[in-house]
């Protein structure tokens, strides 16, 4: 899928149903009016973090925009500084501007995951982030979490819409239900062993019936070299996955000669609880992160017109023409 069809806008987007009303009003008032001003519009964050989202808004003013109309952005998944512009537009407003909202928002939440994400994977340090979210959203916007999260640094994510977003493939195996379904983890791994793609890692879910050391070696036996991993997922009800389990875990797979088998840590894990991990030296191979990216908060942004057809302008508060930006490239 080519990058124009990956970050195309949906035509409720286009349409304007998406918009404030007053952007629509204001549409409307200046058609009537016989008013087309030139302006340019610049865009700002509240604060900094790692910026995400401008592919779409630019897939936005790739389609809205006139002939002659151009627009500078830093790009996608580089970091920002509160008040740095990160976005400029210069075109004719009647064409863009029922589009800020959907500009701002886009930005806002998907800068707001993608900086989370980035502060998890900057905790992991050389250990990968795999993110397990969408299911703490919508799933008309889960697609852009987990493209987020891939922008903010994680190796990997859950879902195909997602997947597909980023330009990857999902990650994952198998789900408790499916371990309940069929009553034992070892015959449960042993069937995702028989009917699923050999290239997907075999990873066992080792802590829905017993002790997860116990279930982890059981399935370690049951599968030899054909297990790469076991994922630890413990509930807050049994007290979660501790570095104390970690290495247990550890312990005894290698004892019994299963050092090849890889350890995933997942559930109520954040970039504080991951640098407990790294600080007790917990041997884990990759971690699993999903409502600390998906509950992240937005990062809010600003658009101001600052200038009108050359001459310098902006509402109070604000100072009047273009702010300088070196890190600005222009897209289109």
């Amino acid at each position: 899928m080519s990058e124009e069809d990956r970050f195309a806008p949906s035509e409720q987007i286009l349409s304007g149903k998406t918009a404030d009303i007053y952007f629509l009003n204001a549409r409307k008032i200046l058609e009537q009016e016989g008013l087309g001003p030139l302006v340019t519009m610049e865009v700002f964050p509240s604060r900094s973090g790692m910026l995400c989202g401008m592919n779409e808004v630019k897939a936005i003013l790739a389609r809205v925009l006139p002939t002659g109309s151009k627009a500078w952005a830093v790009l996608e998944g580089e970091s920002m500084e509160r008040k740095e512009v990160v976005l400029r537009i210069t075109g004719p407003y009647r064409a863009f501007g029922i589009y800020e909202t959907a500009i701002l928002g886009t930005l806002a939440q998907e800068s707001g995951w993608a900086s989370e994400a980035c502060a998890c994977v900057e905790a992991a340090g050389e250990i990968p982030v795999l993110h397990f979210g969408a299911r703490h959203v919508h799933p008309d916007v889960s697609s852009h979490l987990e493209y987020a999260a891939m922008v903010g640094g994680c190796s990997g994510c859950a879902t195909q819409a997602g997947a597909t977003l980023a330009g990857t493939v999902p990650s994952g195996t198998i789900p408790h239900a499916l371990i309940l379904c069929i009553g034992d983890t070892v015959q449960a791994t042993e069937a995702f062993d028989r009917c699923i793609d050999p290239q997907i890692k075999r990873i066992a879910l080792v802590d829905t019936f017993r002790d997860e050391a116990e279930e982890s070696l059981r399935v370690a036996h049951a599968l030899g070299d054909r297990l790469w991993g076991v994922r630890l997922d413990t509930p807050a009800e049994r007290g979660r996955v501790t570095p104390e389990l970690v290495q247990e875990v550890r312990a005894r797979l290698d004892q019994e000669g299963f050092s090849h088998v890889q350890i995933v840590v997942s559930g109520g894990i954040d970039a504080s609880r991951i640098a407990l991990f790294r600080e007790k030296n917990a041997p884990v191979d990759a971690f699993g992160v999903g409502s600390a990216i998906s509950g992240a908060s937005p990062i809010d942004f600003t658009a101001d017109i600052k200038e009108i057809e050359g001459r310098p302008i902006a509402k109070r508060g604000r100072i009047p023409g273009i702010t300088p930006n070196s890190r600005l490239v222009q897209i289109i």
